[in-house]
Formats: C-alpha cells, structure tokens, sequence
C-alpha cells in the first residue's frame, strides 16, 4: 500500500505507512512540538496516485485552457509578505493581474498617485503581510461586492471593491497588535468583518508593564463593513488565531493557543489542551448598547469583556495549540485543528446554541467527534458531498475524511472515515475547495498551498518559491494535476465560479466613480472640465496641471514651472477602448501612474530641481506610443 491510499481504522494508519517517511518522526512530534515541526523540513517527495504516463496527459488537458477561452474560476490569492492581492483564473493557475493594497505598486502607482495616497492615509507604511482574503456574502453565498483582508504587520484590515479591483478602505484597528485571522460574517448578509489580534500586549503599552504577561491581552474586533469602522471589540483570554462564523449569523469562533498566557515558545506548548472561543454577537451587541464596555486607545471604541466567566463567550477546551478553523457548508459543523495534535475537533452549531440557552453545562458537550488524522493538521475544507480535506503539515498529506463516519466511529462504531491520503509537495498550509466557503460548494477543484517546493522546480537561489498544487477532486479519489510557483508567501486563497463575479466587475470606469471623487471636486473648485480642458493654474507656489490623454497624446505637451513648487499633475483617459490604459511617467522623479479609460489620476510632487524633464506613456497603447511624450520646464 503506497502512502496515498486509504488507510485501515479509523485514526490508523496503514502497516506500510508506519515505516514510510511521514512518520519517522513518531509520536514524539506531537510531544515536541517545534522540535517534530523543525525536523518536518527535511521530509522528501512521496508517490501520488494515478502519477502515471496517461493520467499525466489526463490531468494536463482538464487544466488546459485554450486561446479565446476562459477559466471556469476566478481564485483569490492573499499575496503574503508582499501584502498585495492576486487574482488567478483557475483550472490555468495563470495569474491575471496583482491589486495592491498595503504596498508600494510602481506599476500603477499604487503609494504614489493622490487617490492611493488617501485610501493608505498619511504616513502608512508601504509593506504588509496579507493571510487571509475573503469575499462578502449575502445568505451564505458569495455576492461579488468586497473583499477583506488583513495586515498582520501593521495590525490593519483593508476593504478591496470587487467592480475595480482597488483598495478603497483601509482600517488601523486599535487596542491590538497583529491581525491574522479574519472572517466576514455570511447571514444574513456582511454586516461585520470578524478580525483576531494574535499578539497580547499590555495597556497601556508604555513600557510599565513589560515583565508581566498577566498584564497582557488580546481584543477580538468587529468592523462594520461599510463604514469600515470598528463597531466593538471583546476581551478575551489567550492568542486569537483563525476565526470562522456560522450560518445564521449568531456566532463566530475563533481558535485560541497560548492558554498558558506565557512569552516563550516551551511555555506556549505546555498544556494539553487550549481552546476555541465563541462569540454570541446579539448578546455583544446588547452589551454595548447598555454601556456594559471600557474604552482603551480610542475612546469610540466600545471594548467589553468576553473572558472565562462572561455569558458574551463560550471557551470549548480542545488539543493542542489549534490553529485553523472552518465551518462545513450545510451549516451543521465547525471543525478546528490541533496542529499539535493529530486530531481534529469537530464541533456542531446546534450544540453550541443549546449551551448558550442554558441546556448544556460542560463547555466540552458541543464537541461530536475529534477524529485522528495524521500529524500536523492545520486547515480543513469540504466539497459537498460531506466529505472534509485536512492539510497535513508534518505529514505533507492532504487527507479526505468523511464527517458523517467520523461522528459514527466517535459513538464507537467500527467504521473507516478516512477516505484518503494524498501526498503534496511540500508542509500544506491552508487548503481550498471551489466555492466551499459559502452553501454553494461544488466539489471540483481543491488547491493545497505548500510552503517548500524544494526540487519540484529550476533553481532560483537561496529563496525558494512556494507551491500551490491543484487537484481535481471531483471524482472518488483526488488526483493532482498541476505544480505552480509562486512568489513567497500567498497564505490563503478562494475560489468563486466566474459567473458569480464577472457580472459585477467593470469593464470601464464610471466618471462618477467616487475613487477619484475627491480630485473631481479639486478640478470643479479650479473650474475645470475634466473630460476636455488642458490647463494650468497656478496658485502662487502651488501649480495644478490639467489634461487629458488620448492615444497616442496627451493634451499638454509641455509645461512650465519654476523650481520649489508644489506640482499636481491630474490626467483624465480620455479613451473608449476598454484596454487603452495609458501611463504618465515623470522622468528622474519616482513618478509614475496608470489611468484606464475614463479614469482620472493625479500625483503631487515638488519640482525641486531645474531643468527639462520629459513624461511618457508607459503603457503600450498605439503604433505611436513611444512618441507619447511631453516635457516639465522648470525654471531655476
């Protein structure tokens, strides 16, 4: 039996798996923790089923996408340490473009142009590290209007609009240290974005407190999602992780490791057991509107306490250090994994509704099952068909297990839920099926997002890409069909069928679109038309130059300026052909921007050294584009 077939009872593992290389590192892993975590780089490729000279042919062709066609899928890649987004069309994994958000984007200039500038705000870092990307819903179902995702560096959530694919919002969250899970709540619709600050620190955090941790703590936010302001925060006990919500809008949970409350790594792993936390939203809600809250860093931020005891909270003991957390799609389960253990806990939002009612007494009553996996489990998702994909980390395993068995064999019948294992090439992280978070999964595609690729591709240095590996999981066996680089390090992804989404996006910019409402308003205030005047008005060392662009020209060929002014450039595209983007580049300056058609764009700089300075288009839009020119005179 090779290590990708299915296993015998359940949490067993098959005889010739034992002694295959997934587990020389025995049962110590778990013990150990970062020691097996530590020892699990050095792990080598397995086989993979159905690895044969004519599935290999098979597989190239259901990912194959010829000339004129297009993807079944659009996925959403959160861009890691680069803290962009990107954009892939899937079964292809061809990307399709890159939206900036916490991060300089020279491209487009992203952190350069005026309107960026006002959605990063005054002084924002220009770097991120974006984990998790997830789309609003409306009933459970994905509705193609925003996207959210975190900045786990510079404690930050930003709101991306789904018509433009731009950033429009960007949130610093108070009271809190590093956001990493977030979650958007599905019923009845996106009323909040759900936010877990990892890092706990004291407050206030001046230095007084810096040696005792019992003085530290962490917030759970929620953040309204079109306001975009932190509605309230909750107290809590121990390091938010993940967060996931259920499918009535009443709850959401997210897991919590370092029960211990310690600052070092042994510390962090010393008990058996950690937790998940629920949150009763309507029961929060009241609690603000009586007043029932503190304020700490900003006194229009309601912060009640949800610590052990509060009726706000439910704290569910489950092992050990858990990270991900993820809701089923039929509404009925939450599954968190132990990641130091090798089981999953799956816990049901019946019950959780019964211990908020008062019917339950033990926290641990909502638990249903904690099925054996293998080791390291980090993140599980689903294909509809009551089947669940657990990434293995330790193990480098994708393993699908079947819910329903599992809460059979936890009532003590003899019966085998694993279904199968499926080696990936390298340490899975998180794991994605199509559609699979909302009602509507579909049981098609799954992408295991692998943190090592080591020899899988051409050597590039010391720096290594990752691998996000698609498999087809649309039959009774997965079967992978596609290894793809990618730039380090994209966390988590999703998939939504192109349908869904393409309806909403613009093909073209709306000239009332309130992104560059702002400039508009700059322009009236100066008496100009956009759309037809090419001028320059100067306010004594303020200079604002106005023109419009159609390929291959722009409608001011040269202006003058003299040396110390405030200069802002403002271009409106004035073409009609949906990809005649141009570009205005200033030569010598750091300057560059894009503007699509119908779009208005501007930069504000000083013109603090004389002489000629050419601009040009920097998008390829005419036989005469490298002729799309004019020059800045500035005068000593």
């Amino acid at each position: 039996m090779s290590d990708t077939e299915n296993t015998g009872q359940p949490g067993e593992l098959a005889a010739e798996t034992k002694v295959s290389r997934r587990t020389l590192l025995g049962a110590g892993v778990v013990g150990a923790g970062a020691a097996g975590l530590a020892g699990a780089a050095g792990l080598t490729g397995g086989m993979v089923i159905g690895a044969t000279p004519a599935f290999a042919k098979e597989a190239a062709e259901s990912t194959d996408i010829p000339p004129g066609k297009l993807d079944d899928y659009y996925g959403v890649w959160s861009g890691g340490q680069s803290g962009e987004l990107r954009i892939l069309g899937v079964p292809s994994m061809r990307e399709l473009i890159r939206v900036p958000v916490f991060n300089l984007d020279g491209g487009i200039g992203w952190g350069i142009t005026n309107e960026s500038k006002r959605v990063l705000g005054a002084n924002a870092p220009i770097n991120g590290d974006t984990h998790h990307v997830h789309m609003s819903q409306t009933d459970g179902h994905y509705d193609g209007k925003y996207l959210f995702v975190n900045d786990k560096a510079n404690t930050r959530v930003a709101r991306i609009r789904c018509d433009i694919m731009r950033t429009d919002k960007i949130t610093n969250i108070p009271n809190a240290q590093a956001i990493h899970g977030l979650r958007v709540q599905r019923v009845p619709h996106t009323k909040y974005v759900f936010c877990n600050n990892e890092f706990r620190v004291p407050h206030p955090n001046d230095g007084r407190d810096l040696a005792d941790p019992k003085k530290y703590f962490a917030v759970f936010t929620a953040l309204d999602a079109e306001t975009m302001k932190v509605a309230w925060q909750v107290l809590v006990d121990g390091n938010l992780d993940n967060t996931e919500t259920d499918y009535t809008g009443k709850y959401v949970g997210s897991t919590c490791y370092n029960s211990e409350g310690a600052t070092d790594l042994a510390g962090m792993m010393d008990a058996e057991r950690d937790w998940v936390v629920y949150f009763n939203i309507a029961r929060i809600e009241a609690a603000v509107k009586a007043g029932k809250y503190k304020t700490y860093e900003d006194p229009n931020v309601p912060v009640v306490d949800g610590r052990h005891g509060s009726d706000l909270t439910l704290y569910v003991p489950v092992p050990k250090n858990p990270h991900g957390i993820n809701a089923s799609p039929d509404g009925k389960y939450v599954i968190a994994a132990g990641k130091l253990s090798p089981t999953v806990t799956v816990m049901s939002w019946k019950k959780i509704d019964e211990w908020f009612e008062g019917k339950l007494k033990n926290p641990r009553d909502v638990v249903v099952a904690e099925p054996e996996l293998g080791l390291g489990p980090l993140h599980t998702t689903y294909d509809g068909r009551g089947n669940a994909y657990t990434t293995l980390f330790i193990d480098s395993q994708v393993c699908k297990w079947n819910i329903a068995d599992a809460l059979r064999a936890a009532k003590g019948e003899k019966v085998n839920y694993i279904r199968q294992k499926l080696d990936v090439n390298f340490q899975p992280g998180h794991n994605k099926a199509s559609m699979a978070e909302t009602r509507d999964a579909d049981g098609k595609w799954l992408i295991s997002l692998n943190k090592f690729s080591k020899d899988r591709f051409l050597h590039v240095g010391p720096l290594h890409p990752d691998n996000d590996q698609l498999i087809d999981i649309s039959g009774d066996e997965m079967k992978l069909v596609s290894d793809n680089p990618v730039y380090c390090e994209p966390h988590d992804c999703f998939m939504i069928k192109r349908d869904l989404l393409e309806k909403h996006v613009k093909r073209i910019w709306d000239r009332k679109d309130p992104f560059f409402a702002e400039t508009v308003a700059m322009a009236k205030k100066d008496g100009i038309n956009l759309e037809s005047d090419n001028k320059v008005i100067r306010d004594g060392k303020k200079v604002r130059v106005y023109m419009t662009s159609i390929a291959p020209v722009y409608g001011l060929t040269e202006f003058e300026v003299n040396k110390g002014d405030e200069v802002t450039v403002t271009i409106t595209n004035m073409d009609d052909v949906e990809d005649l983007t141009h570009g205005f580049c200033l030569a010598n300056h750091g300057i560059n921007m894009e503007i699509s058609p119908h779009e208005t764009a501007s930069v504000t700089f000083t013109a603090d050294k004389a002489g000629v300075y050419w601009y040009y288009c920097t998008f390829f839009c005419h036989a005469l584009h490298l002729e799309m020119r004019g020059r800045m005179l500035v005068k000593a």
